[in-house]
């Protein structure tokens, strides 16, 4: 794989576990991962004056769904909420083929990769017919591109004849989605250090499966040794689903199930009680965080200092880009910064504490102990900005808390992932982003028309 070395990087934020900020370091890569962060190195296969260059680590989105790349900005659910928008967008994704998915796949996360995501989580749950190599594509993509990739052999089994969200053409049956996540995870899940492809066991959510697809998906994913996903408590229309057919509320329903632990995390997790909250600290259960998502479709707030406070794993999240419409983790921080700012006052997460959900966080979520922060041993995933940059003039004072109080708004300078440039100056590396800009529009008018 060769060598890699940032020279006389201005600043280093390392996230590490003494916060440390390095200044005027030479970052030293070889085979993807990082040899040194103090080197007397000076020559390497590639090599980048950092003399002006901020680095962090790569951030790490722990919930998507890239496909909704295809129904971005559609006027006929912009101002819906959940339920509402999902039952209009369920008649669009039907129509779904391995190329929309490539494409979406391959657009968000370049998208994702140009604002600095090193490490993406995708939860596809629609399969509807001829959609046997959806996730076959998706690694595809992130191979072409270069990022690291967990996806998700995500299902529904609750169509709405039976009292559920999705219309029957999306829905599968329990054993044909046991058949396939077993398929899929041998296929591609790799659970050894510095791996590029996992898997994860994603049901929908409580509205769209059964209970008998969250218990046999458990039950199969310890088996197999790979964590589980759902969305839970995003919205109140989705307490009051599990209080009317279930008879409790969302988070008990998922203690039933056998979904607490710490190889489980929830999407949102937004209308979580106080004892909830203590259930998901004594459990290690965790939450990936979605703000844009959650004000767009306006869900709510969810209580991410007390979550903070009681050392529940939480992470940061963009969300579907249907319900946030774009796939900037920077933007996300940024988001969640204010929007706690405004909502908790001085309780709120610092930027710096942002920063850190969307890193370390993020990789407990993912169960990831290789990448995160920056240390010695740790995979090259990092990106780097200009610190002469007009938008953040004056601002470098903190580098650690910029990103949350300040923000970039534009692509970064570099993103590196595995020890191997994608973003250069701002450019993807290897990808002809004209070309497929076309291709997603092509897609998505032939979904919707």
């Amino acid at each position: 794989m060769g060598t890699l070395l940032f020279k006389n990087v201005h600043k280093i934020v390392t996230c590490n576990n003494s916060d440390a900020v390095l200044e005027n370091v030479n970052m030293f890569v070889e085979d993807g991962v990082i040899k040194s962060l103090n080197s007397e190195e000076n020559s390497a296969d590639v090599v980048v004056d950092g003399k002006d260059l901020i680095v962090y680590p790569g951030l790490i989105n722990t919930h998507h769904h890239l496909y909704q790349i295809l129904t971005r900005n559609l006027p006929q659910v912009q101002n819906l909420e959940l339920f509402d928008w999902l039952n209009v967008l369920y008649e669009i994704w039907k129509n779904l083929t391995e190329d929309s998915i490539y494409y979406s796949s391959m657009s968000g996360l370049s998208e994702l990769a140009k604002y600095g995501c090193t490490t993406v989580f995708d939860h596809h749950y629609v399969f509807p017919e001829n959609s046997e190599n959806f996730i076959e594509r998706q690694f595809e993509a992130a191979e072409d591109l270069g990022i690291r990739m967990v996806s998700s052999r995500g299902s529904m089994d609750l169509s709405k004849k039976d009292g559920g969200l999705p219309p029957d053409s999306v829905v599968q049956s329990i054993d044909a989605i046991m058949r396939d996540s077993e398929r899929i995870v041998k296929k591609f899940h790799n659970p050894e250090k510095y791996s590029m492809n996992q898997v994860v066991l994603a049901p929908c959510s409580p509205f769209s499966v059964t209970a008998d697809l969250m218990i046999e998906s458990a039950k199969l994913a310890r088996d197999l040794g790979v964590r589980l996903h759902t969305h839970l408590a995003e919205t109140k229309d989705e307490e009051n689903f599990t209080l009317s057919q279930r008879g409790v509320r969302p988070l008990e329903y998922m203690r039933q199930l056998g979904w607490l632990g710490d190889d489980v995390w929830f999407a949102h997790g937004i209308h979580f009680n106080n004892e909830e909250l203590k259930v998901l600290t004594e459990t290690k259960t965790g939450v990936a965080h979605c703000p844009c998502s959650n004000m767009k479709l306006s869900s709510g707030v969810a209580r991410v200092p007390e979550m903070l406070n009681l050392d529940v794993p939480l992470g940061l999240a963009v969300d579907g880009s249907a319900s946030n419409d774009g796939s900037s983790m920077l933007e996300e921080i940024r988001v969640a910064y204010l929007l706690h700012r405004l909502t908790y006052h001085d309780k709120a997460p610092t930027g710096y504490d942002i920063l850190k959900m969307a890193t370390r966080g993020s990789a407990r979520l993912l169960g990831r102990k290789d990448i995160g922060y920056l240390a010695e041993g740790m995979a090259a995933d990092f990106f780097a900005v200009d610190k002469n940059r007009l938008e953040i003039a004056g601002a470098t004072f903190d580098v650690k808390s910029m990103l949350g109080t300040v923000g970039i708004k534009a692509p970064v300078d570099y993103t590196v992932v595995n020890g191997k440039v994608l973003v250069d100056k701002g450019e993807l590396v290897g990808v002809d982003e004209e070309e497929l800009s076309m291709k997603v529009y092509q897609e998505s008018k032939r979904m919707q028309f």
